[in-house]
């Protein structure tokens, strides 16, 4: 079937098949398959850190993983997790408003869960994502929720952020994707400039199969965003048309993508790379859409479209030039 005709899948655990039974478990209150599932993890820590970041923010609104934690206070991975969903719901809570004393109070409650995890399992890198994680909720320097999230950073045109956190997790997993992630949503966060900086600071010593080489896209996509949101910008063209634009995603698609294994990529990273392929006009996006497949995500499409019942129309006319160019067939 050409990739084009294909019917998509929009679902979190994308072409993950243990993933999605463990997710399908937590909906209905069961927590054994995301054991197992963590088990697996055990040796490859940037598996264990985003596969648990998808069974946090799909178990977030239901109790399996407290209940697993109240069955299992001791075990390694209830405690990950718990400090995992405890971190998610403050996220959510920060993202529908909630301030002040309150959030403050929830976000005390999570780093609690996340010492006790590190205390657990010292060398497991995802207690420390989550601190980071967390810092994305201390936005106003005035009033600190923690002075570790506002360090002086290793470079004079970077920002004061959680650097030290980040080196926590670095210490414990060297150039970990989330955590890096979670610095640059900091940063965008506090709504001061210093994201895209930071982006590009990191793509100066990644690794060239790391998928560090992707942030810049992140970060021009945050940007176009917020300016779409305030009605800033005129077009998708006249933004994406920039030779730095096109520089990352050339970068993307030679530096790393070149390198990776499409079949333990993120499916994130491989959509953000898709797209600034065929919006800055770089083009040869072909394989990386067929790396895709059917599985699809909402960012960046829905993020990028003045109309976000647009974004899967979008994505299929640009998968469609894309393979039309190739010849792109399964």
């Amino acid at each position: 079937m050409p990739r084009s005709d294909m019917d998509l899948i929009v679902h979190a655990a994308g072409p993950d098949e243990d993933l999605r039974l463990a997710l399908e478990d937590l909906r209905i209150d069961r927590y054994l398959e995301a054991k197992r599932l963590l088990r697996a993890t055990y040796g490859d820590w940037a598996l264990r850190t985003s596969r648990s970041q998808v069974l946090a923010v799909g178990s977030a609104n239901n109790k399996a993983i407290d209940q697993w934690y109240a069955e299992e206070p001791s075990d390694p991975d209830a405690l990950m997790m718990r400090a995992r969903v405890l971190t998610q719901r403050v996220l959510n809570a920060h993202r529908s408003g909630l301030s002040g004393q309150k959030i403050i109070s929830a976000v005390d409650s999570a780093r609690a869960a996340c010492k006790a995890a590190a205390d657990r399992w010292p060398a497991d890198p995802v207690p420390y994502v989550c601190y980071l994680a967390l810092a994305q909720t201390d936005v106003d320097e005035r009033f600190p929720h923690h002075r570790v999230h506002w360090s002086p950073p290793p470079e004079r045109m970077l920002p004061p952020g959680p650097w030290r956190v980040l080196d926590w997790v670095n210490e414990r997993d060297p150039g970990n994707r989330e955590a890096y992630h979670r610095m640059l949503g900091v940063f965008h966060a506090r709504g001061r400039g210093g994201g895209l900086d930071f982006a590009q600071w990191v793509t100066t010593f990644a690794p060239a199969e790391s998928p560090l080489n992707l942030l810049p896209l992140y970060a021009y996509v945050e940007t176009y965003r917020l300016q779409l949101e305030h009605q800033q910008t005129a077009s998708v063209i006249a933004y994406w048309s920039t030779a730095d634009k096109a520089h990352y995603a050339r970068k993307g698609l030679e530096v790393w993508f070149a390198h990776a294994d499409p079949l333990s990529c993120s499916l994130l990273d491989l959509h953000y790379l898709a797209y600034a392929l065929t919006a800055t006009g770089v083009g040869r996006a072909g394989e990386v859409f067929e790396a895709i497949g059917p599985y699809m995500t909402t960012a960046p499409w829905a993020l990028v479209t003045p109309n976000p019942q647009w974004w899967q129309s979008d994505f299929r006319s640009a998968r469609s030039r894309a393979l039309s160019i190739t010849g792109g067939h399964r």
